[in-house]
This record gives structure tokens, sequence and C-alpha cells, in this order.
């Protein structure tokens, strides 16, 4: 019986402070995602959870000691569980607060991190680190053996902080996500020490505060998500999000960037891992699934039955181009995370039944296991690696070990290509990666975006094969606009010094040192995104020298974005009727388009800004050679991109403009067939068909686009187009049998 007294009495105790330590892992786990929205998931971030969380413990400890000595337990420990409940409430509001704070994006990265995480997770974690203390000193007052007490003290402690890591990391957070768990452990706490002091009503008043803040914060009514957001309680609705999802390992959103076309991005955690448009799948968006398309296309020599493996989903864009180029070929996928591939299915345009085929294992194992036997099971033609970043580089997958592997794999004609972000200046992880490969592999090629600026991030093409191939003439006669560089002998040895002829391996690959620079330049670069987002909201909001102020910041952050920043600049000063200054910045903006080494084919948009405002200007003659430059961009554009409708719509706008309606009419004629739904295009095109005097051929366009207007309720406009047909019937009336 006495035994039994014993443990109840301990009971209290243990059970208290496995709940404060299972509390406090499931917050650290919870940190890595919660700041990884905005910080990334890197070395940098969890050095700095692990770092600030074990310092709020360890002042949590000491401040608890001197406060056990001090304070009646259980009252003390109602007071500190209704602090750490509000602590909790805390972590939400600061981390969308911090998140905000430009200046922080201003110092170097680790600090940035660092200090990010310093301010929203110290305080809860020191408040949690005080209870144990307190929890030993209530169990010795009890009476029981100072020895025995302390043991199990620190037995229970340590019980319920692994508790607290399997149920965070095998279930909570996929289940819940970061924000719900954050509220729920601030509810537990408040009821714990409501437990612990049932007659303290400054708990029951926290309690009616912390239901309200609760409401605001995650209620989906409209004043609810309102109050929460000034209050700091959710991060702003974005309207553009079509899908969002914390998986078991990032957080996934999918953005919709554009609605003509339907351009949507596919996001993880803070990155941009895809871009597509949707119902295109052909119409690939970055540079380096081109070149992994073109080089396909050259070195697969017309097959059709080809064995394609994947590494890295993403949203499944270059997947699905391979499917939908080589239906009878194998595509294989491998993704660890299912909740990429379901995300993908649910928004970024991948069939349910799709033919693809998925393994949500890591790659490293999976190719583990093709190579269980002597021989592999099967080969492969092409391996495309695509899962790396700049901030979190699953580094067993750039070894030594990792590639002689994928050579076993490889058939003798194959090709392993792998895409990773550097700079040209820095080259430190790409010389290693090249390195590594070379050792290997007979021929290793690196590609990368025609370069103006090389202290800038940008995306490599590593091309690893075993007999000698011809990256450049693959790449012309597959698509003659794609501006690439290949980078010679002197400059792959030159990448190979930067590297310090580093090679990588399993027992030691340090990539994220590798990679220090480089984060820093992308910590510059979001800056500059944000300082972008600004000025288009002034922009919208018409008040434009602020915006202007807010665009030339983000250039001097981010030089690549002064194309799109001067071309917007100059469109501020049009509607300013500051002809000069808009021609100026247009004229910056196509300054910007040279010095970035002609790869941005956005320039078109320029040339017929600055064309029709030369038009206004009453300068035909430079605004026709405007319209000129903007067409020759244009139809460079829709080589690359045939379906975009908006294109073939400018280009019919600038061929007009000319003077070639025959031209005009083409483009018109496309753009209707692509985007049958937009009544402007009837019109366009119909007015072209009738500058050419092809009256039947325009009435029975015009005719088309009164049943549509019909159809979309616009019965007013249907009935002025009838006029405009008896005037297309009057005009071929009077043309000559």
């Amino acid at each position: 019986m006495g035994r039994l007294k014993e443990v109840l009495r301990m009971l209290v105790p243990g059970a208290t402070v496995f709940f404060s330590s299972a509390c406090i892992m499931i917050l650290e786990l919870v940190a890595s995602r919660l700041v990884a929205r905005d910080l990334g998931s890197s070395l940098y971030t969890w050095t700095s959870i692990i770092g600030v969380v074990l310092t709020g413990i360890a002042a949590g400890n000491y401040l608890g000691g001197r406060i056990a000595d001090r304070h009646q337990a259980r009252r003390a420990l109602a007071v500190l569980f209704g602090l750490a409940s509000a602590a909790c409430v805390s972590i939400i509001i600061v981390n969308n607060a911090v998140g905000s704070w430009l200046w922080l994006w201003r110092l170097s990265w680790p600090t940035h991190v660092f200090i990010h995480v310093l301010l929203v997770f110290l305080v809860p974690s020191a408040l949690l680190g005080t209870i144990a203390p307190v929890v030993a000193k209530m169990a010795l007052d009890r009476g029981l053996p100072t020895g025995r007490t302390i043991g199990d003290i620190y037995a229970w402690g340590a019980a319920g902080s692994i508790a607290g890591t399997f149920l965070a990391g095998f279930y909570l957070i996929s289940a819940f996500g970061s924000v719900t768990i954050i509220w729920g452990i601030g509810a537990a706490m408040l009821l714990v020490g409501i437990l612990y002091w049932l007659s303290c009503w400054v708990l029951y008043v926290w309690a009616m505060i912390f239901g309200a803040l609760l409401t605001m914060g995650m209620a989906p009514a409209e004043w609810a998500q309102d109050a929460g957001t000034a209050a700091f309680l959710r991060e702003p609705a974005d309207p553009n999000v079509l899908y969002e999802n914390e998986t078991a390992y990032c957080h996934v959103a999918i953005r919709q960037t554009s609605k003509r076309p339907d351009r949507r991005a596919f996001m993880q955690d803070k990155l941009m891992h895809s871009e597509a448009v949707m119902g295109d799948v052909t119409n690939l968006q970055y540079f380096y699934t081109r070149v992994f398309a073109g080089l396909t296309h050259g070195l697969s020599g017309g097959r059709q039955d080809l064995s394609l493996m994947v590494i890295g989903g993403g949203g499944y864009a270059f997947p699905q181009y391979l499917k939908a180029t080589w239906p009878s070929s194998r595509v294989e996928v491998v993704e660890i995370d299912p909740g990429v591939t379901e995300a993908a299915m649910a928004a970024f345009g991948l069939d349910r039944n799709t033919a693809i085929e998925t393994v949500n294992l890591d790659a490293r194992n999976h190719v583990g296991q093709l190579l269980l036997g002597q021989e592999p099971a099967r080969r492969y033609d092409f391996i495309y690696e695509d899962a790396i970043n700049d901030y979190s580089v699953p580094f067993q997958l750039v070894t030594h070990e990792f590639n002689e592997k994928i050579a076993r794999l490889l058939t003798d004609d194959g090709a392993y290509m792998i895409n990773l972000i550097d700079t040209y200046d820095n080259a430190r992880f790409l010389g290693a990666v090249v390195g590594t490969a070379r050792l290997t592999f007979s021929h290793v090629y690196v590609l990368t975006s025609e370069i103006g600026l090389p202290s800038l991030r940008d995306t490599f093409v590593v091309v690893a094969t075993k007999r000698p191939i011809d990256p450049t003439a693959i790449l012309n006669a597959h698509n003659r606009h794609l501006k690439f560089w290949l980078l010679s002998e002197s400059e792959v040895n030159r990448v190979l010094e930067r590297a310090g002829h580093a090679i990588l391996t399993d027992d030691h690959a340090p990539v994220e040192h590798m990679l220090a620079p480089v984060v820093r330049q992308s910590a510059a670069e979001i800056l500059a995104r944000r300082y972008l987002r600004e000025a288009m909201e002034l922009q919208a909001a018409r008040e434009y020298d602020a915006s202007i102020r807010k665009y030339r910041e983000a250039v001097k952050l981010n030089p690549s974005m002064a194309l799109k920043a001067a071309n917007e600049i100059g469109m501020m000063h049009v509607a300013q009727n500051r002809n000069a200054e808009a021609v100026k910045a247009f004229q910056e903006a196509i300054q910007a388009q040279k010095d970035a080494g002609g790869k941005q084919t956005a320039v078109g948009s320029v040339h017929m800004n600055l064309g029709v405002l030369l038009d206004r200007m009453k300068k035909p003659k430079e605004a026709k050679e405007q319209y000129v430059k903007a067409a020759e961009w244009f139809r460079i554009e829709l080589d690359e991109n045939p379906g975009s409708f908006v294109v073939w719509h400018w280009l019919g706008d600038m061929q007009a403009c000319i003077g070639d309606f025959k031209k005009a009419s083409d483009a018109f004629a496309k753009a209707m067939a692509l985007e049958p739904s937009n009544p402007v295009h009837y019109d366009k095109l119909a007015r072209a068909l009738a500058q050419q005097k092809r009256y039947d051929e325009a009435i029975v366009v015009v005719n088309k686009h009164i049943r549509l207007l019909q159809e979309q309720g616009a019965k007013e406009p249907a009935g002025q187009l009838r006029q405009y047909v008896e005037f297309l019937e009057y005009q071929r009336a009077k043309q000559p049998r």
C-alpha cells in the first residue's frame, strides 16, 4: 500500500514534466516548419532552432530554480503554464511580424536566420524550461527520496521529449499543420495551469482572451480573417493561392501567377520549384527543363520506347512533358513526399490516372533497391536530377558513391543530367559536383543560360555521359532560340579551381558551406522581390512616385529585375503624361535586356509600349521601328511557346500597326482559336479582315462574335454588332464583281 501511495505521489509531478517536455519538442519541430515559409529549411535554420531552444531551456532552468525557492510550487506552476500559453500565441504573432521586417533582410543570411528564430522562440522555450525545476521542488516537498525523485523527474522529462518528437514528426505536423498545433499546445497549457490553481481568476480572463484570439486566428469568417491579419495572428490571405497543405516534409502551395494564360507556380516552403501553363504540358517554363528536353530529343535518336527516371517530382511539369512527348516511354518519378504528388494532382494539372509512375521514396534508397542484384533489373536511357536548390541540398544525391550507382543504372548511350543553383563567381558547389562526376563519367559538360551578371544566382545543368556528345549542336538543332552558354574546358577548369578540386563523398560533403555565398545572394533577391511586390501594390493604388522608388530599390538589390522595373516605371510615367521620362524608362528596360546577355524575351512588350508612346507623341517613323522590333521578339517567343494566345494577340496588334493586315489577321485567328471565349480576338480579327476587303470572312467572324456575346449575356453589345454586319455587307456589295 505504501508503494502504491508513493507512486501516486510521484504521478502528478511526473505527468507534468512529461507534458512540458513533450511540448518543448513539439514546438521545436513545429518551429522548423513555421520559419521555413520565410527562411527555408537549411543547416542555418536547424542550427539556429536547436541553439535557441537549448538556450531558452537553460535560461528557464536557471530561473525556474529560483522561482521554486521563493514561491509555492502549485501556484507557481499555474502562473508559468498560463504564461507559456500566452507565449504560444506570441510565437504566431512575432513570426508573422518578423517575417515582414525588411531590415532583417539586409543582414547576412546566417545572422538573419538566427535573429528571426531568437525573437520567435527564445521566450517560449525559456518559460517551458522553468517548469522542470519547480516540479522537482514540488515532488521533494512531498517527502520523496531526493535521488530517486530527481532521477524520476529526469526520466519523465526524457520520456516526454521522446514522445513529443515522435508524435510531432510522425503524426501531428502532417495531420494538423504548424499553426493549429501551436494553438492546441497553448490551449492545453492553459488547461493545465487552471488545474493547478482553480481559483486564479487571471487564468480565466486569459482563457476568454485566448478564445477571442483563437477565433481571430483560425475562424473562416471574413471579419475574423481581417482582424486576425491586422493582429498578425495569421498571414495575409493571398487570393492567388489555389492550393495549400502541410505535408510530412514541407509546406506546399500552388499559386496562380497569371490568368491569361493560366500560369501557376509550385511552391515548397518559400521556394518556387516549378511553373507551368495549365493545359499546355509541352510549354516548358524553365531554362534547365528546356536543356533537358533538347538533349533528350537529340540523344534519343528518334526512339519512342525510352526508359526515363526523374529524381524530384516538384510540380511534375517536366515529367508530364516527357510523357506527352514520348507517350510509349516509361516515365518514373522518384519523389519522397506523397504530399507533393497530391498537390500536383489537385491543382497543377497532373491527371490522377496518369501513366507516370511515382515512387515515394528517397532517391538514394530507391536506386539502392534497384541495384540489389549483381545487375540492375532495368536500365535507364536518361536520368534527370531535379531535387537540388540552394537552401537545401540532399547531399547524398551528389556524392561519388551515388554517381557510381547511377552509372550502373544508365545505358551506354544514356545521359545523367543534374540541375543545380550556384553563381559563376562562386562556383564552389558547381565545381565540386563537376569534379565528383568526372571520377565516374568519361564526359562531363556544364551549361547555363547566357550570363551577363556572373555574380547573380543562376541555373547550371551538369550533363554526364559515357560517350562524347556535342551539346551545342544538339540544342541548336532542337531550339534555335534557346540562349545558353556551354562552358569551355578552360572555364570548367576555372570552376574546379574555385571549388578547390573538392570531391563530394558520403563521408564528407559540406554542400551548405559551399553554397553560403549563394544563399546570401538569394536573401538579397528575396528582399528585392518583397520590394517588387510592394511597388506593384503601390502602382495599383496609383501612388506612382512611391512605387517608382520601390522599383528602383528592388533593382539595386537584384539587377536582373531591371527590365520589368523599368517597363513598369515607364508605364507609370505614361499615366502621368510624363512622356520624355517614359521614353527614357522604356529605353532603360531595353538596355537591361542587352546587359542580361539577351536571355529575357519579355522585351517585346517593352518595344510595343514604347511604340505606342511614340505614336502618341506624333513620331510615326520611330514608332514603326519599335513595332517592327516588338513583332520580331513576339515571333521568337511564339517559336518557344506557340500556345501563348496573349503573345499571338500582341503580334496581331503589331502587324496591324505596321500595316501588314494579312499577318495581323493570321495572328488574331490563332489567338481566337487558342482562346475562343475572348470577344476581343473576334473584333480584332474581323477588322483586320475588313482592312483587306475580305468581307465574307469578316462577316462570318462577326456573326460568331455576336453568338458568343449572346451566350455570355451581353445582349446590348451583340445588338450593336449587327449594325457592323450591315456595314460589312454594304461594303461587300460595293465591290466590283
